[in-house]
C-alpha cells in the first residue's frame, strides 16, 4: 500500500492531494476540488484510516 495522501498548495488557491513513492518522488496528484466532487457522488464500502480518504469512508 503506497503512503498516506498529504495537501500541498503549490499556489494560492491551487490545492492538491499528494502520494508519494519511497523516494519522496509524487507518485499521484488528485486535485482537492475532483476528489471531494467525486467522493459525495459514491457510497463506500469499506471504512479507511486518517490519511486513507480517497480508499474507502470515514465514520462522523
Amino acid at each position: 500500500m503506497s503512503g498516506k495522501r498529504e495537501l500541498i498548495e503549490p499556489h494560492k488557491g491551487d490545492k492538491r492531494y499528494v502520494r508519494r513513492d519511497a523516494s519522496g518522488r509524487f507518485k499521484e496528484v488528485t486535485d482537492v476540488g475532483r476528489s471531494l466532487t467525486q467522493d459525495r457522488k459514491r457510497h463506500a464500502k469499506t471504512e479507511a484510516k486518517p490519511g486513507y480518504g480517497d480508499r474507502g469512508d470515514r465514520k462522523r
